[in-house]
């Protein structure tokens, strides 16, 4: 004979599920568990209830998810309790506690639910308690589940850490910038889950979506799409050009406050690739998904899919306009998780790209793809890898169109793209070089053999210095934005006779992007070059010049072009100069101890014969500003006079942190530091 039992209230032990399942850090207001992981209830009896026997008492748990669950999609599970949990399952096991008055339950959810937002009801012979929600995200942790990453060092850096570094610059001049991932503050997984219901797949068909989202290669897909606007309400509007009515790119630290506007008010203005990048990270780990932020210098575009950026000029050396280019840097993201769909041998990091660049399926997403897919040049692998491959691994040609309409190459390379590829090492701030994971070393045979591979022809490039005219760019030293500074082309002659050549120097100001500006300098020369010489062209870059010109990455492009209109000889050098910034100071005057004020001083001296107008310091830090960015303006800043600052915060954890400061002002954006903090806890006199 079954018996009911009378269940006075349910305890969701929220302290002890959260440490077992790694996600204290998420607080303790409400149940956050890692799927295919037991959690543990406690139901309370009501006095004079009957006590509960495992033999007689028939207790059975309900979970759902979605507005529409159903058992045949996932999205409902109905379960009974048995002696044992069986861990491939939803599944119940029990034990008594001594009083009787209390019966304390073991939950297993399946390794392969759907994550989200769950309702837990026990059914007892048709009489229905709802016992609470509680969230199931994606496990790391848990063989059995498609994100496991064996690893307990990987996973704290890839699932757990809130803080990290983005790569920026040029292969030669590497910027690591730190930034606040934040993806256990308070609110910010309740907007990454509000994320994945307003995506245009959940609003076509919910149950169908839902169901999907047992699958982290579905979630990142769509995050891929939904981190940016164009097709939906997404998170951010990318702009590379101008910025009126929305924040610059350079000015966001972390991804707190653009996940917070986007909740409120709708996609944010603005991104470009590494906070598209960094916004994605932060997602992806807050679902439980390991990620890394990736930055790859050389980045290639290649919009026509043939693996080769043609870059097209006139018998003059003008640039003609054209549809592929090359980034100084493009940032995207890596997600951990195993790859069914193509086989074992492509599980592992996955490459996926929020910067909306090019459409997937109608969408403006990319990804994911597998490394090892891209690696070994396999183009037929889903998602997006020959986009992806080009970005790596394509080969330039520069091309002169004559008026005879024929198309002459006069330069080339096959290095030039996929340089440097880094990501954060695990467990420090260094670092990382990660190009091998993504391509076979340049110029090896199994390089050029993936290549061929993928672009289906067996034309190899010619490597080294030959017999002939060559042309370099050399840069001075020390080019601090602010300064005058000289460049020089340099034109070498390797032929056994005197050539004389047309010799023209550019420089224009040039976004990260690849996107040129306008002209900040020209020179230009006729030059007669002896067999075995060489003659140089300088050109004198001046801050009144190009101070007007350049964008808030400080990079000026310096091309240079020989033309010898008798043989029909075009040469072509290029370098991207990355100005220096001035260094931002940070110090903090003091201990740190919890809810007690401190504050940092932070100076930076303006490089510019200018004054700086609208300037402020920008500090933010997880567990020290509350969450959000404080902002301390000190107005205009005298030519080449020091900004100074002492700003105010109050720590409300202990722990070890890091506060990250920005600078920002009219003429001198997106210089930014990090120190260490170490928050001590408040200690008691009584």
């Amino acid at each position: 004979m079954s018996r009911v039992l009378d269940i006075e209230s349910c305890d969701l032990n929220l302290k002890v599920n959260h440490s077992r399942h790694h996600t204290d850090l998420f607080g303790e207001e409400r149940l956050i568990v890692r799927r295919g992981q037991p959690f543990s209830v406690n139901l309370h009896l009501s006095p004079g209830s009957k006590e509960f026997s495992l033999g007689e008492t028939s207790l059975k748990f309900i979970v759902e998810t979605g507005p529409f669950p159903r058992s045949e999609s996932g999205t409902q599970a109905s379960f009974s309790l048995s002696d044992s949990i069986d861990d491939s399952e939803w599944s119940a096991s029990v034990t008594e506690d001594p009083s009787g008055n209390t019966v304390s339950v073991s939950i297993n959810s399946s390794p392969n639910a759907p994550i989200g937002v769950y309702s837990l009801t026990l059914d007892q012979e048709g009489q229905k308690t709802s016992l609470g929600q509680f969230i199931l995200l994606f496990n790391a942790w848990c063989s059995r589940d498609a994100v496991h990453m064996r690893s307990e060092t990987k996973r704290q850096e890839y699932v757990l850490s809130q803080h990290g570094q983005v790569y920026r610059g040029t292969f030669k001049r590497i910027k690591g910038t730190p930034w606040n991932f934040g993806q256990f503050e308070e609110g910010i997984l309740d907007i990454c889950l509000k994320i994945l219901d307003e995506n245009p797949k959940f609003v076509s068909d919910a149950l169908e979506d839902c169901s999907a989202r047992r699958n982290p290669i579905y979630v990142t897909r769509v995050l891929s799409a939904m981190i940016n606007s164009n097709d939906d309400r997404g998170v951010l509007v990318g702009e590379w050009g101008e910025f009126s009515g929305g924040v610059h790119p350079g000015v966001w630290i972390g991804s707190g406050d653009i996940l917070h506007q986007w909740a409120e008010s709708g996609p944010v203005r603005y991104g470009q690739c590494w906070v598209f990048a960094a916004v994605a990270c932060t997602v992806s780990r807050a679902l439980g998904i390991p990620c890394r932020v990736v930055t790859n210098f050389g980045s290639a575009h290649d919009s026509d899919a043939n693996l080769l950026i043609e870059n097209l000029y006139d018998e003059d050396g003008d640039r003609l306009s054209g549809g592929d280019s090359i980034w100084n840097f493009h940032v995207w993201v890596d997600s951990w998780m195993s790859r069914p769909d193509l086989g074992t041998e492509f599980d592992g990091w996955q490459t996926s790209d929020p910067t909306p660049q090019e459409t997937s399926e109608g969408v403006f997403c990319c990804g994911p793809a597998s490394l090892k897919a891209i690696r070994e040049g396999e183009m037929t692998k889903k998602y997006d890898a020959p986009f992806i491959f080009a970005e790596v691994n394509a080969d330039v040609v520069d091309l002169v169109s004559l008026s005879s309409g024929e198309f002459v190459k006069f330069s080339g390379s096959t290095k030039s793209v996929g340089r440097f590829i880094s990501t954060k090492a695990v467990g420090s701030d260094d670092r990382r070089d990660i190009t091998h994971q993504y391509k076979y070393p340049e110029g090896s045979k199994d390089e050029r053999r993936v290549y061929e591979k993928a672009q289906h022809h067996n034309k190899l490039q010619q490597r080294g210095e030959e017999p002939g005219l060559h042309l370099k760019v050399k840069l001075s030293d020390n080019m601090i934005v602010g300064s005058n500074f000289e460049v020089f082309a340099v034109l070498s002659n390797n032929y056994m006779e005197a050539r004389t050549c047309n010799l023209l120097f550019f420089a224009r100001a040039v976004g990260y992007n690849g996107k040129q500006g306008e002209s900040c300098g020209f020179a230009t020369e006729k030059v007669e070059v002896s067999s075995g010489e060489e003659k140089r062209l300088a050109l004198k870059l001046e801050y009144d010049a190009y101070g007007a010109v350049i964008t808030s990455d400080r990079l000026i492009l310096v091309s240079a072009i020989a033309i010898d209109k008798q043989t029909v000889d075009f040469h072509k050098a290029e370098k991207t100069i990355v100005l220096d910034e001035p260094e931002l100071k940070m110090t903090l005057v003091g201990e740190a101890t919890v809810k007690q004020p401190v504050k940092a001083e932070l100076t930076l001296l303006n490089p510019l014969p200018e004054p700086l107008q609208d300037c402020s310091f920008t500090i933010e830090g997880i567990g020290l500003t509350d969450g959000k960015p404080i902002t301390e303006k000190i107005g205009v800043v005298g030519p080449n006079q020091e900004a100074t600052a002492s700003v105010e915060f109050c720590p409300t954890s202990a722990g070890s942190s890091v506060l990250l400061a920005n600078f920002d002002s009219n003429k001198l954006k997106n210089i930014k530091s990090f120190i260490n903090v170490v928050v001590k806890q408040t200690t008691s006199l009584d």
